[in-house]
């Protein structure tokens, strides 16, 4: 087993990783920025180094920077984690040419499956459906034009270089497509250096649905079921269950089977995950994502398996204990991810210090949190603040059991979506298992206040006014001047367990 890791990221996933690591007995290093000096993952972690200022060009992306700091303490892997450095190929060759150890698949999986055209033509050759479209780059609109047509409309441009939901547009009319080509391209270059963008037909009410592959390092790769992850904002999804209230057995293991050889067609290594587009009986392949998830307790859940340690243990070189046949579902598993976003503000971020905490426990609830009491939520990184999840022996008892947790769930000093995720577990067609990557557009209404919001709204602009007001009677006066202080509306918290 590895014996020590340097953890390249920072909030809920960096503590994730440092808890399972010291289950295994490996020894963990932190690295943080400087406002994260005191943050959960730091204190959660055997040591912890600074690696530069609050902007993460400057400290969680400098990949030299973390290799440079990796040899000096002596450790003896990287772990990425998601986001950050987790799929850049170049730097997973680095940590490997330093004589590290690169938890996650190789430099050259990772820059196969990167290339989203390039990953379409693997996949392709390994007999794995693709959205009908292109297999390269497009080089200018003219060439886009020309190929939408083909095609036929409405068209989806992705960046090849990227995801996230980065570059992309859907096209409905061809007198739309050269502009809607010019900025994704524009939007692919600032997101990703690449400003390639390829077409493909687009589906207007799919299902977004992948499957959990495991490789290790001997040729073995299994799949751990799916993931419905087809409630998204943005392509960013929002809430995942695992498995899809949707599929039948036999659509688990064909999906699957195909999981399986799209992963050993790029020789995979570790944890990883094959994304599809489903409608109506058909799949086709999205994208593999090339690493850890962020939704992959929902498959820990329901499958027993702890896919962190098995990063570790497959990085160690273990070859997996387990067939395709020993893989056994339980239950039913709801996660919702908690960001620091308005819902009813057009999801912008919010920022402040968090004056209160309150997680939810109990039987079948875990939080995987990067957040305390007393921290403070910056615009620096990713609104991400922890993942709410549940497990219950059905669909309708996880259900049940994501409201009681929600009800619980206290987060004042700073907006959150976890009145957005209580209003989903109450809409008809959830609890019914109707979705689509269009649900937030069916249901605009889960983004409005009610009534009692409304009311609520009402009377914190009420307090602040009130408040402002007092504040600037007692001000006193300086060099002539009114001396007010700042307003103390930004201030007044709206904590969710508060919220009618």
């Amino acid at each position: 087993m590895i014996s020590s890791v340097l953890i390249a990221n920072r909030g809920e996933i960096a503590v994730r990783i440092a808890r399972a690591a010291r289950e295994c007995g490996i020894r963990t290093i932190a690295v943080y920025s400087e406002p994260d000096r005191l943050a959960p993952h730091v204190l959660e972690a055997d040591e912890a180094y600074c690696i530069g200022p609050a902007s993460s060009s400057q400290s969680y992306l400098r990949g030299d920077a973390l290799i440079e700091l990796a040899q000096r303490v002596n450790a003896e892997a990287i772990h990425p984690g998601y986001g950050f450095l987790a799929e850049r190929a170049d730097f997973a060759a680095a940590v490997e040419t330093a004589g590290l150890v690169f938890i996650g698949p190789t430099a050259d999986t990772i820059a196969a499956m990167g290339d989203k055209t390039e990953a379409r033509r693997r996949m392709a050759k390994a007999g794995v459906p693709i959205v009908p479209g292109l297999t390269e780059a497009v080089a200018d609109a003219d060439e886009a034009e020309s190929a939408a047509i083909e095609i036929g409309f409405p068209v989806l441009l992705k960046a090849s270089a990227g995801g996230g939901g980065k570059g992309m547009r859907v096209v409905e009319r061809p007198e739309d497509l050269r502009r809607a080509f010019e900025a994704a391209s524009r939007e692919a270059l600032a997101a990703f250096g690449d400003g390639a963008v390829y077409l493909e037909r687009y589906l207007a009410r799919p299902r977004h649905i992948e499957i959990q592959v495991l490789g290790d390092a001997h040729g073995n790769v299994v799949h751990l079921a799916e993931r419905e992850c087809s409630i998204q904002r943005r392509h960013q999804k929002l809430v995942e269950e695992a498995p899809s209230p949707v599929l039948t057995a036999e659509e688990r293991a064909a999906m699957g089977e195909t999981a399986v050889r799209a992963a050993e067609a790029v020789a995979y290594r570790g944890a990883g995950t094959i994304e599809f587009l489903y409608e109506e009986g058909e799949f086709f392949f999205l994208e593999m994502n090339t690493r850890i998830q962020v939704e992959h307790p929902v498959t820990e859940f329901v499958t027993g398996v702890d896919l962190v340690e098995w990063q570790f243990r497959v990085a160690s070189g273990e070859i997996l204990p387990f067939a395709q046949d020993d893989i056994e579902l339980s239950g039913h598993s709801i996660e919702c991810r908690i960001t620091s976003e308005d819902h009813l503000g057009g999801f912008l971020p919010s920022t402040g210090v968090i004056t209160h905490l309150e997680v939810p426990t109990g039987p079948g609830v875990r939080w995987d949190g990067g957040i305390v009491e007393g921290g403070e939520v910056s615009l620096h990184y990713d609104p991400l603040l922890a993942k709410l999840v549940v497990h219950g022996a059905t669909r309708e008892a996880a259900i049940r059991r994501m409201r009681r947790a929600l009800d619980e769930l206290v987060i004042a000093g700073v907006e959150t979506c976890a009145p957005f995720h209580r209003r989903v577990m109450d809409e008809e067609e959830f609890q019914a298992g109707d979705l689509s990557i269009r649900y937030l557009d069916d249901h605009p209404e889960l983004l409005e206040p009610d009534d009692a919001e409304h009311e609520l709204i009402a009377a914190t602009v009420a307090a602040a006014l009130l408040e402002d007001e007092h504040r600037k009677r007692r001000a006193p006066r300086i060099e002539g001047g009114g001396g007010a202080p700042l307003s103390g509306w930004r201030r007044t918290a709206r904590p969710w367990g508060d919220r009618g």
